[in-house]
C-alpha cells in the first residue's frame, strides 16, 4: 500500500521481512533526527527482536518519506493472529520502551503516519505499550482522529546523570556514609571494571548471561532471560549497538575473574541498566551489587550530556535507596470508528488485569507485614 498527501510525502507499509532487513542504514539516520527516541527503537534492536519473537504474515512496519526518498517517519509494528487480532510494537514484553520514530525537522509527518497506521488498523486496534513520556508517539496520539484511550503502564525510576557524589548527595548523610564505605570496600578488594570493545561483545554476553542464570539459581527468575530466543537476539543486536553507541557491555574482575557483568542502553539524552549478571561469591564477600553498578554507570553517563539515568522498569526496594523520580511509561490505544466497540472492550480488560495486579501485590504485602510481626499463626 503506497499513499501520497498534499505536501509531497507518501506511506508505505513493510510487510517483507527480508526489506524490512535492508532498511538498517536509513533507519539509523532517521532514528538519528529523532531526538525522543531510545536504543529500543534502533534497527538493531527491532530487526533482531523481529528474527527472535515475529511471526510469518505479521509484520507491518509503517513508513513515511518525502518525495525524494528521505524517510522521515516509522511505526514498527506488527499484526496479532486470531479473530480479535490488533496492532502491536515490535520489542515485545523484554522492550522498556516503545515508540514510532519522526524526524524532528518534518513534524508534518505525524498525521501522515496516522492515517497510514489508521489504514493498516482498520476494523482492529493499535495497541502501544510501554510509552515513555515525551515519546514521539505521544504526537501520533495527538494526531489520532479515531477513538483512542491513554491508560497508565509500567512505573520506571530515573536519576539526574550526574557524577556518583551528586548522586550521594540526594541521599540522607547517614546512609551516604555507609555508601561510601561500601565504594572504599570495592577499592580495597581490586574489583576492576572494564568495557568491552565491540569484537568481544559476543563472548562477553555469553558470560553475562551465564552469571545472570547463576545470580538467580534456586530463586524467581524472569524465564524469558534464560531462553535461547533471547540470547540469540542479544547475540544478534547488541553488538551493532555497542559499534553505533547504543549500548554498553561492561566486565568487572576480580583477581582476573569476570564476576559481574553488565549491558546498558545508550541514546544522547538516557542510558539505562538492562540486564547483569553477578557471582553469588560476591554477595558472600558482602559486595553490594547495585551499587558498584550504578557507580559505574554514574561515571559513564555523567560526562557525556545526557540528562538521565534510567533504572527502567520496576520499582525495587534496593532502587528507592536513591530517592529516584518515579516516571510512568503509558499506555496508548487507538483505533478506527468501527472499531470503537473493540477499544472499550480492549480497555476494560487491561484495567480490569492492573486492578488484579494491584490487588496480588497488596495481599502479597499484607503477607509480609503478618510474617514479620509474627502473626502467622501456627
Amino acid at each position: 500500500m503506497r499513499t501520497t498527501d498534499g505536501r509531497g510525502l507518501r506511506a508505505e507499509v513493510c510487510r517483507n521481512p527480508g526489506v524490512f532487513r535492508l532498511l538498517g542504514p536509513e533507519w539509523a539516520d532517521l532514528y538519528g533526527r529523532c531526538a525522543t527516541a531510545t536504543p529500543f527503537q534502533s534497527h538493531a534492536w527491532l530487526h533482531s527482536w523481529w528474527l527472535s519473537y515475529g511471526r510469518p504474515r505479521t509484520l507491518r512496519v509503517i513508513l513515511v518519506r518525502r518525495a525524494d526518498g528521505t524517510l522521515v517517519a516509522a511505526a514498527p509494528l506488527m499484526r496479532s493472529a486470531g479473530p480479535f487480532s490488533k496492532l502491536t510494537q515490535l520489542g515485545g514484553a523484554i522492550t522498556d520502551f516503545t515508540d514510532v520514530l519522526v524526524d524532528d525537522s518534518c513534524p508534518e509527518a505525524v498525521p501522515v503516519l496516522a492515517a497510514a497506521i489508521a489504514r493498516v488498523a482498520r476494523g482492529t486496534v493499535l495497541d502501544l505499550r510501554e510509552v515513555r513520556p515525551g515519546a514521539a508517539a505521544e504526537r501520533l496520539y495527538a494526531a489520532w482522529t479515531g477513538p483512542r484511550r491513554r491508560l497508565p503502564d509500567s512505573d520506571c525510576l530515573e536519576l539526574p546523570a550526574v557524577p556518583m557524589e551528586d548522586l550521594l548527595e540526594r541521599i540522607p548523610s547517614g546512609k551516604a556514609q555507609r555508601m561510601r564505605a561500601k565504594f572504599r570496600k570495592l577499592d580495597a578488594l581490586g574489583i576492576d571494571a572494564r568495557v568491552v570493545p565491540a569484537p568481544e561483545v559476543p563472548a562477553a554476553l555469553d558470560r553475562l548471561l551465564a552469571l545472570h542464570r547463576l545470580q538467580w539459581q534456586g530463586r524467581g527468575v524472569t524465564a524469558e532471560h534464560t531462553s535461547g530466543r533471547f540470547a540469540r537476539h542479544l547475540a544478534r543486536a547488541v553488538r551493532p549497538m555497542v559499534e553505533r553507541g547504543d549500548a554498553m557491555v561492561t566486565e568487572f574482575r576480580l583477581d582476573g575473574a569476570v564476576v559481574c557483568a553488565d549491558l546498558t542502553l545508550v541514546s544522547p539524552r538516557l542510558a539505562g541498566g538492562y540486564l547483569y549478571g553477578a557471582d553469588p561469591a560476591l554477595r558472600a564477600r558482602k559486595v553490594d551489587v547495585a551499587a558498584m553498578l550504578l557507580r559505574h554507570g554514574a561515571r559513564e553517563t555523567s560526562g557525556h550530556g545526557r540528562a538521565t539515568l534510567s533504572m527502567l522498569r520496576g520499582t525495587e526496594p534496593y532502587k528507592h535507596h536513591w530517592r529516584p523520580e518515579t516516571v510512568p511509561n503509558r499506555r496508548l490505544m487507538l483505533a478506527g470508528p468501527a472499531a470503537r466497540p473493540l477499544l472499550w472492550a480492549r480497555v476494560g480488560a487491561a484495567l480490569g488485569r492492573r486492578w488484579a495486579a494491584r490487588q496480588a501485590r497488596e495481599r502479597e504485602w499484607l503477607g509480609r507485614a503478618v510474617r514479620r510481626a509474627g502473626l502467622g499463626g501456627a
